[in-house]
């Protein structure tokens, strides 16, 4: 049987089915593109290189558990893959962001302080651990644009080219995610410095 002739879904079924080449035929089908991906994020050949290699270890245990149920679009999926372990790196890598907010202020800046008191400190962290909470919980499209925006330093150009969107859903996205941001610290009722967004 000729492998290059089938669709994904086909293989998906074959791979399913026992045919480790019918991976194999996914796997050179679709790791150039998988590959431009994470360098577009990453930017480093080696780092995505490695990371291109767990992605594909990963959609194999996924595949081999039972998990996998995208009905055919095995392509958006092992992107996705791609994205969220791209987004992975960086955030083990960098632990604290620079949040620039809508009207330019830092999500800090009322905490940048050259010598902090323990107090101080304390507050920091707990605005750190906060935000961290919060980008978690932003709508997966959001997230993705404000971490490769402040964590990674990508111009809204190459998010747009990493993302596969226009420009301006990109900025819309990260206006939405700040926003978003904004409210769940405003909301918050906690012991950290109330001029965080002085307006």
């Amino acid at each position: 049987m000729n492998k290059t002739s089938l669709n994904d879904s086909e293989l998906l079924s074959l791979y399913i089915g026992g045919n480790e080449e019918a991976f194999e035929e996914l796997l050179n089908r679709h790791k150039d593109r998988v590959f431009t991906t994470i360098y577009l994020i990453v930017k480093d050949r080696y780092t995505a290189e490695d990371l291109m290699q767990e992605v594909f270890i990963k959609a194999i245990r996924t595949i081999k558990s039972g998990r996998y149920n995208e009905e055919g679009k095995f392509l958006p999926w092992i992107l996705r893959i791609a994205h969220n372990l791209s987004i992975d790196h960086f955030r083990k890598a960098k632990r604290y962001p620079m949040i620039v907010m809508e009207d330019g202020s830092s999500v800090f800046n009322t905490l940048d302080f050259s010598e902090s008191s323990i107090e101080e400190e304390h507050i920091k962290q707990d605005t750190y651990n906060l935000l961290k909470a919060y980008i978690k919980d932003l709508p997966d499209s959001q997230r993705e644009v404000l971490v490769m925006r402040h964590y990674m330093k990508m111009s809204f150009q190459e998010i747009a080219d990493a993302t596969d969107v226009s420009i301006n859903t990109a900025l819309g996205r990260m206006r939405y995610a700040l926003i978003n941001l904004r409210k769940k610290f405003e909301q918050t009722q906690n012991a950290y410095d109330k001029n965080l967004y002085r307006k």
